[in-house]
């Protein structure tokens, strides 16, 4: 696999882990009544859960 391929799917995986970390921090926002916080610990752990998936697929 080409490198620019491999830097690709990385970002791929990253991207939908924020994705993913928006919505759920968005839903625990709206329930604790401080979307702001929500946001921010959903991105947190949608980039943390991103880049596991990635070294995950990197062994």
């Amino acid at each position: 696999m080409s490198s620019d391929k491999k830097d690709k799917t990385k970002s791929n995986k990253v991207g939908a882990g924020i994705a993913l970390g928006v919505g759920v921090g968005l839903a625990i926002g709206a329930s604790m009544g401080n979307i702001g916080a929500g946001l921010a610990v959903g991105i947190a752990l949608g980039i943390a859960f991103g880049v596991s998936m990635q070294k995950k697929r990197r062994l």
